[in-house]
């Protein structure tokens, strides 16, 4: 899987979770992409930097640095490169999170006003669950649902 940056003619931003590349060109040229927030099917591709938020920081916790360049990574394209790293954030992302399920909204609530002890929380919201945290100043980023397997 890789996550791309996409913004839609109305200026949206979003994030499209794609098998590959070739996927997302392949989705696009079909006409098969959407903004989630209006429906427009004008969608581009716009630069990304990969950042998970994996809760609050351990105490006296060394500076995070890049991951390092592992013997398999050497000879490999940057495409072959960026997956491994997707995986390994992924990985990172389901053992380091809580999983909430519907009580998503109410959880980030009680961690932003400090009710409930700080940890990376993961769980589903609707849309409009979403934009009321959003409009909180809660920092909350919307994700696809993961196969029940790795979930």
């Amino acid at each position: 899987m890789i996550v791309f940056d996409l913004i839609c003619g109305a200026g949206h931003r979003f994030e499209g979770w794609f098998g590959s590349s070739a996927d997302f060109s392949a989705q696009k040229d079909r006409d098969q992409l959407s903004c989630p927030n209006c429906g427009s099917s004008n969608v581009q591709r716009i630069p990304s930097a990969s950042r998970v938020n994996l809760g609050a920081p351990e105490p006296k916790a060394p500076p995070a640095s890049p991951p390092a360049r592992t013997p398999e990574m050497e000879g490999k394209d940057p495409f072959a490169i960026a997956q491994m790293l997707y995986s390994r954030m992924l990985d990172e992302l389901l053992t380091k999170t809580e999983d909430v399920g519907k009580k998503f909204p109410d959880e980030a609530r009680k961690i932003f006003y400090e009710e409930a002890p700080a940890r990376g929380i993961r769980g589903e919201a609707t849309p409009e669950e979403h934009e009321e945290l959003l409009d909180e100043g809660i920092p909350v980023a919307r994700l696809p649902v993961l196969p029940k397997r790795l979930n």
